[in-house]
């Protein structure tokens, strides 16, 4: 489906820019973090959002604030999995049409 080729047009972009893909599509109970990557030792859990068309708001508004607070479940049960703790943020690659934007540490766990 479309979702596939936008996570690898996505994993794809992120490793040009230096970072280094961990995981992809990781799953537990609460939920599935699409791209898991590290920059340097910081460690990142993106969200992939396609939109074939934007409409309102594109796909960056697409995120509400119950999928955020899945995202950072799922991310706190892998991080149960490493240790030491890494720092590490929330990004979401979001794919309108031909358009990338990458949204760095857009999602804040309280």
């Amino acid at each position: 489906g479309r979702g596939v080729a936008a996570e690898q047009r996505a994993a794809e972009y992120i490793a040009a820019q230096g970072l280094k893909l961990v995981a992809r599509n990781w799953r537990c109970r609460f939920g599935e973090i699409d791209l898991i990557a590290k920059d340097g030792k910081t460690l990142i859990f993106i969200e992939v959002r396609s939109r074939s068309r934007s409409g309102f708001g594109g796909a960056a508004s697409s995120i509400q604030r119950s999928k955020q607070e899945k995202l950072i479940r799922t991310a706190q049960v892998y991080l149960q999995t490493i240790s030491p703790l890494p720092p590490c943020r929330f990004d979401a690659i979001c794919i309108d049409g031909d358009e990338l934007v990458w949204l760095i540490d857009c999602i804040q766990a309280d």
